[in-house]
């Protein structure tokens, strides 16, 4: 859940902002770049003519009809719940889903990329580029609107539409992206990408709960360490959970279904963050308070078995652990072990059904 986040600048504040930003730095390997044409392209895409032209590709109109179309679809995979949502709640979040996305390309317009972070390694000849140049300054002009969206769904009539708002937005990108061409697409989609994690995952409150840290502080150097590997993290843990639950599968498909698994993905990148905010805070509060009434939303919305929910966490726990030392074991332990409990205490609500357990013995 986002919430408002005021400005911190110390030494470890800036180290972890860096390391968030690489988060969103454009992987150019799906591009041919044999001749060079498709980094000549690609610098001609993120000019400031080329970020207006995709702009203008993306007028209001196109918006409007990708937003109303991303909320059908959302509202498609929910059907199965009665009057969810009325048509006048529906309009509205629409309306401000909208505005998330004009807000985006204004940003987009203004930010240019420096052709000196553009570079050609040639160990592997590919070509690397920061797509989001300044990621504090996106993150501090979107936050009013992507809080006003949130409080949109917070304020439904029906509670369970928070849980939505990430299936909106990710619906909304992929409609929006297939607008684009590849450039167009490998540029803009770090930004997508952003306002799809910013609402649901505590990135900028974890670098700014660093301040209170030194640089030699075990806590700093766990996080440190950590953060930069919460992607390859997230797939060890999915490629390990499709093999542990071959036949899982809730109403938005099986595992291996492409939108599962970018949703499973995405969560577990969530719960990481999590994870290292509650670490640094030294409280798990904010993992009780915020991540499981949402986990809480969602299961029972798609009808995610409690097998999974469980699995989840144990094996996302073991792979953290597995990662760290010894003595970064010792501290570690009590909040991924606490992770566990805090399902564990839940799991009435997260799925789980006495009946399979009787059925069982």
């Amino acid at each position: 859940m986002l919430k408002t986040s005021q400005p911190v600048k110390t030494p470890t504040v800036d180290r972890l902002l860096n390391l968030w930003a690489q988060r969103y730095t454009v992987d150019l390997s799906s591009l041919s770049l044999e001749n060079g044409a498709s980094a000549e392209e690609l610098l001609k895409a993120s000019s400031p003519e080329g970020r207006a032209l995709t702009a203008t590709k993306l007028k209001d109109n196109v918006l409007d009809i990708n937003c109303n179309m991303a909320w059908i679809q959302t509202k498609t995979l929910y059907s199965y719940i009665p009057n969810i949502l009325d048509l006048n709640e529906a309009k509205r979040i629409t309306q401000f889903a909208f505005r998330v996305y004009r807000k985006v390309l204004e940003i987009y317009q203004k930010q240019s990329i420096n052709t000196g972070s553009v570079s050609v390694e040639s160990k592997d000849n590919s070509l690397t580029l920061w797509a989001i140049p300044a990621i504090e300054e996106l993150a501090y002009a979107l936050e009013p609107i992507l809080l006003v969206f949130q409080e949109q769904h917070i304020a439904s009539k029906d509670w369970r539409a928070l849980g939505f708002l990430t299936t909106q937005l990710n619906f909304s990108n992929s409609l929006i992206l297939k607008k684009l061409t590849p450039c167009e697409k490998i540029l803009l989609a770090s930004y997508l990408n952003f306002v799809e994690e910013q609402v649901a995952m505590p990135w900028q409150r974890v670098c700014n709960q660093s301040a209170k840290y030194k640089f030699n502080s075990p806590e700093f150097m766990i996080v440190e360490q950590m953060l930069p590997a919460a992607r390859d993290i997230a797939q060890s843990v999915y490629n390990r959970l499709v093999e542990l639950l071959p036949n899982h599968r809730s109403r938005r498909g099986k595992l291996n279904d492409s939108g599962v698994t970018h949703s499973c993905l995405r969560d577990l990148n969530m719960f990481q963050a999590y994870l290292w905010l509650c670490f640094l805070e030294g409280s798990m509060a904010s993992f009780e308070e915020e991540l499981l009434p949402l986990c809480e939303m969602v299961v029972e919305g798609v009808e995610i078995k409690w097998e999974m929910t469980e699995k989840w966490c144990q094996v996302l726990g073991d792979e953290i652990i597995r990662r760290v030392n010894p003595e970064q074991k010792a501290l570690l332990l009590p909040y991924t072990e606490r992770m566990q409990e805090i399902f564990l205490q839940k799991r009435s609500r997260l799925g789980f059904r006495e009946e399979s357990v009787e059925s069982a013995v």
